[in-house]
């Protein structure tokens, strides 16, 4: 009998890279088409952001999505990466995006946090005094306040780009079934938005199954929905979250190595 899937929740071309990383490790791998993200329409206060984007001083980028969007319309309005701003990204994925296409140099939380978050990043020392700094934060609608409100109560004068939307979608009646069952060898999540939409199918089966989250928030939210055996992975790259999955299904003998997997 085959062994159950790893379910994977993240949404695009991240998510195929992520079932390559733990397909690659041996496990058999699902999809869940949790979510898609949706790319807003332009607006008049988006256009001006990047006309005067070289009066910002700092840029802050909150997702590989939100990069993709910075990086195209940088290109359209700017015959060169316009110098002198600083960038930072919550994830390595993120400064990836950043740095190939634009070719600049981006901050990232401190690798001693271990985590790829909103709290990592204000952690940094450059971020700490922003007193009459303009700030640029480019994220998706929504969301949580944390980076915006800190920012601005460290002295930012901030603008804030909602560039994307995420739209949640139903699971198929295949998942249902397995989530109910508890049918998989372990759920792979990495956004709190989509652990929330789909904990409403998650029979108490699953609800005891491994649950690979990549930050101590989102195990903490896990316990809340009554998820019982979450494992916070040591980032959220395809590396760190194969390593958790190998270190949640196989505790005696996980030793996948991430510097063998694809970073992400």
């Amino acid at each position: 009998m085959a062994a159950p899937p790893v379910l994977v929740t993240r949404p695009g071309k991240r998510g195929d890279v992520l079932s390559a990383a733990i397909a690659g490790a041996g496990r058999p791998v699902e999809r869940i088409a949790a979510m898609h993200l949706e790319t807003l329409a332009e607006t008049p206060d988006m256009r001006s952001a990047m006309l005067d984007i070289d009066n910002f001083q700092r840029v802050l980028v909150i997702s590989p999505a939100a990069a993709e969007w910075l990086v195209e319309a940088i290109d359209r309005y700017w015959p060169q990466s316009p110098p002198g701003l600083a960038y930072y990204a919550v994830g390595a994925a993120t400064a990836a995006i950043l740095h190939e296409h634009l070719g600049v140099r981006v901050h990232l939380p401190a690798a001693d946090t271990g985590e790829d978050t909103s709290e990592a990043l204000l952690g940094l020392a450059s971020l700490q005094s922003l007193q009459d700094q303009r700030v640029l934060l480019v994220a998706g609608e929504g969301g949580r306040r944390l980076l915006a409100d800190t920012l601005v109560a460290r002295g930012a004068r901030l603008t804030r780009l909602a560039v994307y939307r995420r739209c949640t979608l139903e699971p198929s009646p295949a998942i249902k079934r397995r989530l109910a069952r508890g049918d998989f060898q372990a759920l792979v999540v990495s956004s709190g938005e989509i652990l929330e939409h789909l904990a409403r199918w998650c029979g108490n089966a699953a609800l005891n199954q491994p649950l690979i989250v990549s930050s101590a928030r989102l195990a903490t939210l896990a316990d809340k929905l009554g998820f019982r055996a979450p494992v916070v992975a040591l980032g959220a790259t395809p590396a760190a979250l194969t390593a958790a999955v190998a270190t949640a299904c196989d505790p005696e003998d996980a030793d996948v190595d991430q510097d063998d997997l694809e970073k992400g």
